[in-house]
């Protein structure tokens, strides 16, 4: 018997060394997704208007480092919020841990070069080398075309400073762990040529990040057999849950039956001169679905992404959009 214990004593110290040593490996040698590129972008006009129409309309830049007023329906952005950062994502909307956007103005990223940016945008990783949590979604990002990232950048170094110092982003055990596991070397593509409608959509549906919003997740990983076919929960800051639409052409359930106009139309609506975002009522309907800045997006890119998304598999799942923080507690 004191033969057996010790056998088992020896094989725990062994696991708990190499648990140890794996623990060191991760915190120390990641991540690694190789130097910041020796980068200087030229701040054209084009480029700064290219990175303009990217970031408030397409990669949405500024929805996450702006503030949004949630009294409004789909949370406006707040005029003189831009780049300022703050927004907090934290456990309470199911986060596992406190993270907050970077001020992306010259005040918050003036000591970060154009490569230091363009790394980070594409891989997730600092300038000091440390893993940022992937509520921006740098996974997509890093498979864009090498331009329009240039554009990006571009366009924020012409942002106007705001002072506002942000508190740094702490993520729960284990996820302060995993974390640096996530960054990975960018595997940058070209823009397709928008005559090549559907590929140039699946390259605009990529950098929108529509599969992440529109999938239900497990575990924060979204489940990709039902990829785009909604239903993913995203808590409001009353306590309500909205939901995310299916929107695979599924004729009963997703979009189906929509024609490419009424699909353009949907998101057009929210751009017209008259439009204004209505109030909210505590505990009503609202939505996390910036659609004035997605507005903003031209017919032919929205177009483009409709007949991607009608190239993809129908998937039958009807979604229950909205239920009220009432509600809930009624449960």
């Amino acid at each position: 018997m004191k033969k057996v214990f010790k056998i088992l004593g020896i094989l725990l110290l062994v696991i708990i060394i190499c648990g140890a040593g794996l623990i060191t490996y991760v915190k120390t040698a990641l991540p690694n997704v190789g130097a910041a590129p020796d980068l200087k972008v030229e701040r054209t006009p084009e480029r700064i208007e290219r990175g303009k129409y990217i970031a408030n309309h397409i990669t949405l830049c500024v929805d996450c480092h702006s503030t949004r007023d949630w009294t409004k329906f789909a949370g406006p952005m707040v005029d003189g919020t831009l780049g300022k950062g703050g927004e907090t994502f934290d456990q309470k909307f199911g986060f596992p841990g406190k993270f907050y956007s970077r001020n992306i103005t010259p005040y918050g990223i003036s000591r970060y070069t154009d490569g230091e940016l363009f790394r980070l945008i594409t891989t997730g990783v600092t300038k000091e080398g440390r893993a940022i949590f992937p509520i921006m979604p740098y996974t997509h990002y890093g498979t864009m075309d090498p331009e329009d990232i240039n554009c990006i950048i571009a366009y924020i170094r012409s942002f106007a400073p705001i002072q506002n110092d942000v508190p740094q982003s702490v993520a729960d055990f284990p996820m302060n762990i995993i974390l640096n596991t996530i960054p990975a070397k960018a595997t940058h593509g070209k823009k397709p040529d928008p005559s090549s409608v559907k590929e140039y959509g699946a390259y605009l549906a990529n950098a929108t990040d529509c599969i992440d919003c529109h999938t239900k997740d497990e575990h924060g990983q979204i489940i990709q057999s039902l990829a785009y076919s909604g239903g993913r929960e995203f808590p409001l800051p009353d306590g309500s849950i909205v939901r995310s639409s299916n929107i695979t052409p599924d004729a009963n359930s997703g979009i189906g039956n929509w024609t490419k106009e009424a699909f353009i139309n949907r998101f057009k609506a929210y751009g017209d001169s008259n439009y204004k975002a209505p109030f909210v009522e505590k505990g009503a309907f609202n939505t996390i679905m910036p659609w004035n800045m997605y507005a903003g997006m031209t017919k032919e890119d929205l177009g483009a992404i409709y007949e991607y998304l009608h190239s993809l598999p129908a998937k039958q799942n009807a979604v229950v959009k909205f239920t009220s923080a009432k509600d809930i507690a009624k449960k």
